[in-house]
């Protein structure tokens, strides 16, 4: 394959493949490489080479732009947005998180002093959860008054 060639096939991948950006480089660093270093032959610069599009930034909000939408967010919706943001958490991270809490140690992070409270309130409704599912009670009903809604109604 001569620099013709080169060219034709690192378009393809780019228009035809519809490869990233850094596939793109990478297979064209491959075969300079392989070109130059192995078979020791020159490539001419290729020109004509169409080139992988690279993807558009995400616009980054301000701190007035982020307390906008923390104003309008509410119980675990809130918590989970304040540890995305305030502790750069991923989002599976931080379902995790919100889920089994201090028993997660694969990643060292700081815990915004704003959702601190939240997340120990929301900690200890999964602690009796979980001891409520142990008990095979979760979802049931209890009612003072012999003559309130019946076990079935409740679903469980």
């Amino acid at each position: 394959m001569g620099a013709d060639e080169v060219t034709r096939f690192l378009t393809a991948l780019a228009v035809d493949g519809k490869v990233s950006a850094s596939t793109q480089n990478q297979a064209l660093a491959a075969l300079l490489f392989l070109y130059g270093d192995v078979l020791g032959l020159r490539l001419p610069w290729l020109d004509d080479l169409v080139r992988a599009r690279r993807p558009g930034r995400l616009p980054v909000l301000s701190r007035v732009e982020v307390g906008a939408v923390l104003a309008c967010l509410h119980g675990t919706p809130r918590l989970m947005a304040c540890l995305l943001y305030g502790a750069g958490l991923r989002l599976l991270e931080c379902a995790r998180h919100a889920r089994e809490g201090c028993r997660l140690r694969d990643r060292v992070t700081l815990l915004p002093a704003i959702g601190r409270g939240a997340l120990h309130r929301q900690l200890e409704r999964v602690r009796v959860h979980d001891g409520d599912l142990r008990e095979e009670v979760a979802g049931q009903l209890f009612y003072d008054d012999p003559g309130g809604i019946s076990p079935e109604a409740s679903g469980a």
